[in-house]
């Protein structure tokens, strides 16, 4: 299969591949729909301190998913819309809104890059991506360039994302198995799904690409956002050997003037 940034080849695979596997993870454990409605928390503590009291604050979340971030910080107080291009996936976020009484949050159907164009220029005092969100995009300054056009004046992007050097590891963390440096697209056709590797399914194929942190901040900052900091975190989902620390996630933070 030839993949081009410019295909939409790609797009249809990954889209057809999410679609599929959303029954998959609104039934099974990893994500732990029941537990969420009772009144877990998905988001990490770093990200809690590092962006903030959201309390009367609009958040936008780029490739939300099911919804589990979004509507987390809708009970954290801010007033939330969440973006994703599966239907599907949009459907149960809304869906998981009104079993926890979320009526005021708000889901939208659209690709990431259509973004400015689908809220008619409104703006957000944040904008959020989370984990394992920027591997499916194959252009990061059109991100970077989407995300600032949606970022109010004060507002701020935050980004918590798996690092990509952990992405070259194997899983004992004490070789590397990739290139860290490639930017081709990398295609992956294996069923099942990270939740659920067993799981039965049609749609194979994905297409991802890998971004350096370099490449990342730089898109951000052409964009005309000021990056206030870049953290790196040892929380993941390597099991290490004693005396050995690696990046797995990192965190970006990147103001509008």
């Amino acid at each position: 299969m030839t993949i081009t940034p410019d295909a939409a080849d790609w797009r249809a695979a990954n889209r057809a591949n999410w679609d599929e596997r959303v029954p998959i993870h609104v039934a099974g454990p990893f994500y732990d729909l029941p537990g969420f409605v009772a009144g877990r928390d998905t988001l990490r503590d770093f990200e809690l301190a590092e962006v903030g009291d959201v309390t009367g604050k609009t958040l936008l979340h780029l490739q939300c998913h099911i919804g589990l971030d979004t509507l987390s910080w809708y009970r954290r107080g801010a007033t939330v819309t969440g973006l994703d291009f599966s239907a599907p996936a949009v459907d149960a976020a809304r869906d998981l809104a009104t079993r926890i009484g979320a009526a005021e949050a708000r889901f939208v159907t659209a690709d990431v890059y259509d973004a400015v164009d689908v809220f008619g220029g409104q703006t957000f005092d944040t904008v959020y991506t989370g984990f394992g969100a920027l591997c499916w995009l194959p252009d990061i300054d059109r991100w970077a360039q989407t995300v600032a056009a949606l970022v109010a004046p004060g507002g701020f992007l935050y980004l918590a994302e798996f690092h990509p050097f952990a992405d070259v590891l194997a899983e004992d963390g004490r070789s590397v198995e990739g290139d860290y440096f490639r930017r081709a697209p990398i295609v992956v056709d294996e069923p099942g799904t990270y939740a659920d590797p067993d799981a039965l399914t049609s749609a194979t194929l994905t297409v991802e690409w890998r971004h350096g942190i370099g490449e990342v901040v730089s898109a951000l900052a052409a964009a005309g956002l000021r990056v206030e900091f870049l953290h790196e975190h040892g929380y993941g989902h390597f099991r290490l050997p004693a005396g050995v620390g690696v990046p797995e996630v990192y965190s970006v933070r990147a103001a509008k003037a």
